[in-house]
């Protein structure tokens, strides 16, 4: 299965429910995730550019983007990024296809 990293963040109204009703969502995220098929391995919440941090697992792009979608279309964040993570020998793997790629940059 792929992993994948999610960053999120909360709309001013979703924090003032949060509030008025602290809540913990790593069982929400992680009955989302397990659905189809996948598995949470940790959400935290960041000071920064993001409000809030996700490491899934999930059998394939299609099952995290639909998980993805369903959150987002929710209404209660503002803005939602989910990256591919690649493991090393995924990484290693491409890094020895890319010898066979002929890239031509523009113009030469």
């Amino acid at each position: 299965m792929a992993m994948y990293l999610t960053r999120f963040s909360y709309t001013p109204e979703t924090w003032a429910r949060m509030i008025e009703n602290p809540e913990d969502r790593r069982e929400a995220a992680r009955n989302y995730i397990e659905s189809v098929g996948g598995k949470l391995h940790g959400f935290w919440y960041a000071f920064g550019e993001h409000d809030g941090w996700n490491l899934w697992e999930a059998p394939d792009n299609v099952s995290m983007a639909a998980v993805t979608l369903a959150i987002g279309a929710g209404g209660a964040l503002s803005s939602i990024e989910t990256t591919v993570l690649l493991d090393v020998e995924d990484t290693i793997q491409a890094l020895n296809r890319a010898k066979s790629i002929r890239y031509r940059p523009p113009g030469a």
